[in-house]
């Protein structure tokens, strides 16, 4: 097990072998995520908005720290660091646009979001293989896509301004998707990749999500 967890991987167009400071790009740019997270802690505790917004402000550093990891060291034990953090921060942000921004109480909110990442896991699992190696392994990443952009309506139409945000995320998070897809495909003619672009907009797709959850995310 323990070796296994040691193996180095090969994933992205900037790495050419196992050395530790092999993609000095992707580990810098993973900066974007720290300063997201820092600044969303300071506006979140110059608005109030609470422990559970100031929370995900903490996660969001915890992703920065988590990629650099992967980034740096490059083995399936460190793929978990990069992973985790996402998939709790996805998971707690929805809950928190069915809480504060929708205004649900928890038995509902609950509800819609087990129903919500079933449908949204059922469709992630029905992508056929070839998609899924065609888009690099994104298309992993369609049930965040889908709770940006199907909550960030719903808060909109609700009147909630933080909808808008959630969209403007959603608008970000494809064109960061395209720049993770076509990281392999560029390498013959531009040897660094794109996948630390897939960093950088993530970054900024983050920092309006915790804009929102600062302004519009106090406790009713």
């Amino acid at each position: 097990m323990w070796q296994t967890l040691l193996t180095p991987v090969d994933l992205y167009c900037e790495r050419l072998g196992p050395e530790l400071w092999a993609e000095p790009v992707n580990a810098l740019t993973n900066l974007a995520f720290l300063v997201a997270g820092l600044w969303g802690v300071r506006e979140v505790r110059r608005r109030g908005t609470g422990i559970f917004a100031e929370v995900l402000a903490w996660w969001v550093v915890a992703i920065g720290i988590g990629s650099t990891l992967f980034h740096t060291f490059a083995t399936w034990g460190t793929v978990w660091a990069d992973v985790l953090p996402i998939a709790g921060f996805t998971l707690a942000y929805t809950l928190f646009n069915l809480r504060r921004f929708l205004g649900m109480k928890w038995g509902a909110a609950i509800a819609i979001f087990l129903a919500f990442y079933a449908v949204s896991g059922l469709l992630t699992w029905a992508v056929p293989d070839w998609l899924r190696q065609a888009s690099n392994g994104t298309t992993g990443y369609l049930p965040p896509f889908l709770a940006l952009a199907f909550f960030g309506a719903m808060a909109a139409a609700s009147g909630n301004r933080a909808g808008w945000y959630n969209l403007a995320g959603a608008a970000i998070f494809v064109v960061s998707a395209i720049c993770r897809m076509i990281d392999p495909l560029v390498c013959g003619s531009f040897p660094l990749g794109t996948h630390f672009l897939w960093h950088i907009l993530n970054g900024l797709m983050l920092g309006v999500l915790l804009a929102a959850t600062a302004r519009f995310g106090a406790p009713k």
